[in-house]
């Protein structure tokens, strides 16, 4: 495996980081998970759009999808990565479509450090296995939804100026591959 950052180059590091790294990418890559850990070791605080999102419409995402339809969402959720990327340096993880959507893209590139974390269709399977909250996996195949959102969103994806794949193996792999991300792109 190879080496990682050590603590006094992750500290220097987090003091180059003069805005927002945003964590971008399908839903079931690890964007929560791998953002709280990337957070405490830069000791930036840790914020999920989602969390933010259902915190402000005092609802679940289910529901103001069913309520209210995806673009309603959309816009919304637009709102909240607005004013997240707006309040200075941190770690924000989005949900799999935020990045997708024109403007929230624009405003998250021009004011953040896009991060893509990217993985292999069978690892997002598993990994959203575990989770029945996930309003575009319903009325359908996982599998068959899962591939045709991947094909459909990665160009929008690719515009992030990190890339970072993560597999199968624990997420503090893919926190090391963001921290080597970081330094190089900073």
């Amino acid at each position: 495996m190879e080496l990682e950052l050590s603590p006094d180059k992750i500290a220097a590091l987090a003091r180059r980081i003069d805005r927002p790294v945003v964590l971008v990418g399908m839903m079931g890559v690890g964007k929560t998970s791998v953002g709280r850990r990337l957070a405490a070791l830069l000791g930036l605080p840790f914020t999920d759009a989602d969390d933010e999102i259902v915190h402000a419409a005092q609802m679940s995402i289910a529901e103001i999808f069913e309520r209210y339809g995806e673009a309603y969402f959309r816009d919304g959720e637009r709102r909240v990565i607005a004013r997240l990327v707006n309040a200075g340096r941190g770690v924000i993880a989005t949900g799999g479509g935020a990045f997708v959507h024109p403007e929230t893209r624009a405003m998250i590139l021009a004011k953040g450090i896009a991060v893509w974390l990217d993985s292999d269709l069978d690892s997002l399977i598993e990994r959203v296995g575990r989770n029945s909250n996930r309003p575009l996996l319903r009325g359908g195949d996982p599998r068959e939804i899962l591939a045709a959102l991947k094909a459909a969103r990665e160009s929008a994806y690719a515009e992030a100026p990190i890339h970072v794949t993560s597999g199968q193996g624990p997420h503090h792999r893919a926190v090391h591959k963001v921290l080597k991300g970081l330094d190089e792109w900073l």
